[in-house]
């Protein structure tokens, strides 16, 4: 090993291969083998066989879970999706890498607001991968005996080390923040340099994600420690139609009503979408409505932030395209009877007469 630094134990050992590639193909051979069968990891006094517990309340310290299984795939911008994909595939074909005297990528940093999609990203690599999926909460394990934090962190990366998984540091921020924060004491920033090295020496082979919603609040180190830094963005109108059609499983709802949805919810983020439109369809399970009708009712107050210009179009297409009476429209998106005619290319005979 070394300097007993995995990361340089694993670049020298994929060096050598990469040169008696031609000259001792059995020899480089024989290298990619030992790359292959696992990460190179640090000689440690003691391996962790068994999830870590807390020391003094014996709670576990992560969540585990496998395996993993997504009930709706994650929309995700373009940029980030291709990032993700070429993740999985790096550890797919590991072999293929480890031959050029490369290795897939170990750590990726994964930053943006809540909601967006970072921990159903983590959880989707270690679906694609068929690996447990370990979710240690840095925001949980602070503990007023900031000693007790170092000793609890320490002992999930060293479990993480020792089985094949994805590890995702959730809330980073919780833990690494600006070593030059006066606010913070000294056995914290001790704690963020802790933290800084174990991820600079994360094995090849083994997948570390982290998680923040605060980029502002970190190290300015952390930054660099990554392999990769991906930024995910709040979802734009595409992604709010692709979740709306996706949350709502009816394949036969109306494209324009969809449409109007996913405007109603700009500005916002999927998850917020998502537990919505869920609630919409427990409410017109129980009620025998449409999903759709029972969404848009929900979404009362969206419509009054709409633009004059906008609500009274919309409100006549949900007259045109929903079972809503037309003053069951106009009491929920405020627009007058005679602005409905006026857009409506049809009206309901008796439906306003209620």
């Amino acid at each position: 090993m070394v300097g007993g630094n995995p990361v340089s134990a694993s670049a020298l050992l994929r060096k050598l291969a990469r040169k008696y590639k031609k000259t001792a193909p059995n020899f480089a051979r024989a290298i990619v083998d030992v790359l292959r069968a696992g990460p190179v990891r640090a000689a440690t006094p003691t391996v962790a066989t068994s999830q870590p517990l807390d020391s003094e309340t014996r709670l576990p310290l992560i969540r585990e879970e496998h395996p993993v299984v997504l009930v709706n795939e994650p929309i995700l911008d373009g940029a980030v999706e291709s990032v993700l994909r070429q993740i999985v595939d790096e550890h797919r074909s590991r072999q293929r890498l480890l031959e050029a005297g490369l290795a897939p990528t170990r750590t990726a940093l994964l930053v943006g607001a809540p909601g967006v999609g970072k921990t159903l990203a983590a959880r989707w690599i270690a679906r694609e991968l068929d690996l447990p999926l370990l979710v240690l909460d840095l925001s949980s394990v602070m503990s007023s005996f900031l000693g007790r934090t170092g000793v609890n962190v320490r002992r999930v990366l060293d479990y993480a080390r020792s089985v094949p998984a994805v590890l995702l540091l959730d809330e980073l921020d919780a833990v690494a923040k600006r070593r030059d924060d006066t606010t913070e004491i000294g056995e914290l920033k001790r704690l963020v340099t802790v933290l800084l090295q174990e991820i600079d020496s994360w094995p090849d082979g083994a997948l570390l994600l982290a998680a923040t919603n605060h980029a502002d609040l970190l190290d300015p180190a952390v930054w660099r420690r990554f392999d990769i830094v991906l930024d995910f963005p709040m979802p734009d109108h595409r992604a709010m139609e692709a979740g709306v059609k996706a949350f709502l499983d009816e394949p036969e709802a109306d494209g324009d009503v969809v449409a109007l949805i996913a405007r109603l919810y700009d500005g916002e983020n999927l998850s917020r979408l998502e537990r919505d439109v869920f609630r919409a369809r427990r409410a017109a399970t129980m009620s025998g409505t449409s999903s759709v009708d029972a969404l848009v009712n929900m979404a009362k107050d969206r419509f009054a932030r709409l633009p004059t210009s906008v609500r009274g179009p919309a409100a006549a297409r949900l007259l045109e395209t929903t079972d809503l009476s037309q003053r069951a429209v106009h009491e929920l998106t405020g627009v007058s009877r005679d602005t409905l005619r006026k857009y409506s290319a049809s009206t309901s005979g008796g439906t306003d007469a209620k």
